[in-house]
């Protein structure tokens, strides 16, 4: 049981009271921030920029610069997703829910490899060595900048690429024996597959009423 509780803690024991602070609000508002996506809420977009701001600074310090960008390009994405979703139209929101055509795949395509160059540059201009958790890093930033797209736009594609890239960082940030980050993706898998089943549901039911 020790070991356990040295999983999740030894990572903070050098970390000061207000860096820990933060974390927890991250932890927190991260979570709420899924929670009201799977209910395609338009608070996930308020809660989740408290979480990404404070998650950029916290990764700058830490110098897990593809994991800070990525989170600089999730506040500017929920920037555009929280107009996207709040557009309406006879006070009634028009973006619907729905699934990705051709043209949109070859934007999240392109979107997921552009993503993970910029990533690479970023690590580049630090002179930052690179070793294989930080490739991961590369790749997953791609998927999850490009399922931040998704979700600005209310595709159901975009729970399959949080799923996928949060299976990924679960071990990595275990790995680089942030317990609690590692915990908070575990929540993260589950609330997706969740959001994807929730989400899916309310596109095929919109389907049989037309």
């Amino acid at each position: 049981m020790n070991q356990i509780f040295d999983f999740f803690l030894d990572a903070y024991k050098n970390a000061s009271a207000t860096d820990i602070v933060l974390e927890i609000i991250v932890f927190v508002f991260g979570i709420a921030s899924v929670i009201y996506a799977k209910r395609e809420n338009i608070l996930v977009y308020p809660t989740g920029l408290v979480a990404t701001v404070i998650t950029v600074y916290l990764l700058y310090k830490a110098e897990y610069f593809g994991d800070m960008m990525m989170n600089f390009y999730y506040s500017v994405m929920s920037l555009y997703g929280w107009w996207n979703w709040a557009r309406k139209k006879e006070n009634e929101y028009i973006l619907p829910l729905s699934r990705t055509n051709i043209q949109e795949k070859l934007i999240g395509i392109a979107l997921f490899f552009i993503t993970m160059f910029v990533t690479y540059l970023v690590y580049s201009v630090y002179n930052y060595k690179l070793e294989i958790p930080n490739y991961i890093d590369i790749f997953t930033s791609g998927i999850f900048f490009t399922a931040m797209w998704y979700m600005a736009t209310k595709k159901l594609a975009n729970w399959t690429l949080w799923i996928i890239a949060d299976l990924i960082t679960i071990p990595l940030y275990a790995y680089r024996g942030l317990g609690i980050l590692s915990l908070q993706y575990l929540i993260f898998t589950i609330l997706a597959i969740q959001g994807y089943k929730q989400w899916k549901k309310s596109i095929d039911n919109k389907k049989q009423i037309v």
